[in-house]
């Protein structure tokens, strides 16, 4: 597997009849529509007003108007070949408030989404929580407060009660250690909250909330395939001095152990990261417990590597990461690394996890330069990582690790977070002033190779 497969002889068949091949998307990276049908503020629609956030002062107020555009999207997806549509919901859509009053017109949106997927032959897999908590939640701590677990509760429970009749695979929450790391220890997203102050309890709340999440889809929808996803980077040590090679363990527990190990029932990884055992502050009576759950399947999302060393000057952790674009290598619109076996490594690190049934990479894809011309986008350097990427993954599955399907970040181009509208991870170009969907390259070719 190392060497490169023909291109004519690079196929699905290759992984199986039983490998889930999909697409993913998030609400509010492309829903817009921000203040209709009762829909209340989130924590990054009030970021996104504040100066200097956001690159550009961009916001996702109409973004890709999938709000109103859904049909036309789905109907992509269908002609795209891709049989599974991992898209979220919006909290402040079901709860303006975040608790209290239900939006039926929230639940009626979502449930024509669900039904439009269906009758397109498209199985709809649902994220219930997409980093978009709800402001007013927010105002009273939001994850630093312990509240928050039965905050979640309820509103898992109104999607299960609403959904879980034509909804068969479920996440419950995407990437904790992003939305709790850049959201409430860097404070570069929303709400923007900084320091250990705020990262520790949230942390702690996340790993109760996603574990009581998935008990009450457990308990509301038995048959359900429940399970949630986490990013992951393939950590490597700048030198093999030791200095650098324990700087890398550490960055290596906080980046990919962090929030695996405690639902696994492992509990946090403070040998590596001592500044977590102050988390035992947060504690109450049955939480080791009640961290818990046996998940049907875990999803990871890779995208690149990260080459670390010892840091004296880095609080806590005593790493810093080597970016990529001070080293020589070939890098995305991110400023990422294109590290291909980083996909691999991940794939065989997961696996080293016995719990773990299934395992899916529900994200993995590339934001590069995309130029429109003669109505075409042609973006080769995303065929090209998809197909390394895939490669990678096949690579795993051939040598009998567990990976059960893969998924493609993203549909369309959208709002990326505080990078607003400026990286394209799309198979379909969109231009933002018109709203004009173009299909890529990469797109006919993720469709072909499909078929």
């Amino acid at each position: 597997m190392e060497s490169t497969i023909q291109d004519n002889n690079f196929s699905k068949k290759l992984f199986g009849d039983d490998f889930n091949w999909g697409v993913s998307v998030a609400a509010f990276q492309i829903e817009g529509s921000c203040d209709v049908d009762g829909k209340g503020e989130s924590v990054w629609d009030a970021f996104t007003k504040k100066k200097g956030k956001i690159h550009n002062g961009d916001n996702a107020d109409i973004a890709c108007d999938f709000y109103n555009r859904y049909e036309q999207d789905i109907d992509l997806v269908k002609q795209l070949n891709i049989p599974n549509f991992r898209f979220s919901i919006s909290w402040t859509r079901i709860f303006p408030n975040g608790t209290g009053e239900i939006n039926q017109q929230g639940i009626d949106y979502y449930n024509r989404v669900i039904n439009y997927c269906l009758k397109n032959g498209i199985e709809p897999w649902l994220t219930i929580y997409h980093w978009d908590l709800p402001q007013a939640l927010e105002l009273q701590g939001g994850w630093t407060n312990r509240e928050v677990i039965e905050w979640f509760t309820a509103y898992v429970t109104v999607c299960a009660q609403n959904f879980g009749d034509r909804v068969k695979n479920w996440m419950v929450m995407n990437e904790p250690a992003v939305f709790t790391g850049a959201g409430y220890f860097l404070g570069i997203h929303a709400p923007g909250r900084t320091g250990i102050k705020n990262f520790l309890p949230a942390i702690h709340h996340v790993v109760l909330s996603m574990a009581a999440g998935a008990r009450t889809l457990r308990k509301l929808v038995p048959d359900a395939q429940i399970g949630t996803t986490f990013s992951c980077s393939y950590i490597e040590p700048y030198s093999d001095k030791l200095r650098d090679i324990n700087a890398a363990k550490r960055a290596d527990a906080l980046i990919n152990r962090l929030f695996i190990e405690p639902i696994l029932g492992l509990g946090y990884p403070m040998n590596e990261v001592p500044v977590l055992k102050d988390i035992s502050k947060y504690y109450k009576e049955g939480d080791d417990e009640n961290m818990k759950f046996d998940f049907d399947f875990i999803g990871i999302q890779n995208y690149t590597r990260e080459i670390v060393k010892y840091s004296f000057f880095t609080p806590y952790i005593s790493a810093r990461l080597v970016k990529a674009e001070h080293r020589v290598v070939q890098l995305t619109e991110m400023k990422w690394e294109v590290y291909p076996p980083a996909i691999y490594q991940m794939i065989k690190k997961f696996n080293q996890y016995k719990q773990i049934k299934k395992l899916y990479i529900t994200e993995n894809g590339a934001a590069f330069k995309d130029n429109v011309s003669d109505n075409k986008v042609n973006d080769p350097e995303r065929v090209k990582y998809l197909k390394k990427h895939l490669e990678q993954v096949l690579r795993a599955k051939t040598e009998g690790f567990k990976v059960d399907g893969y998924f493609v970040w993203t549909l369309t181009d959208n709002f990326e977070w505080a990078e607003g509208y400026h990286p394209r991870f799309g198979l379909i170009y969109i231009d933002f002033n018109t709203q004009q969907r173009i299909i890529k390259s990469s797109g006919h070719w993720y469709s072909d190779f499909l078929k």
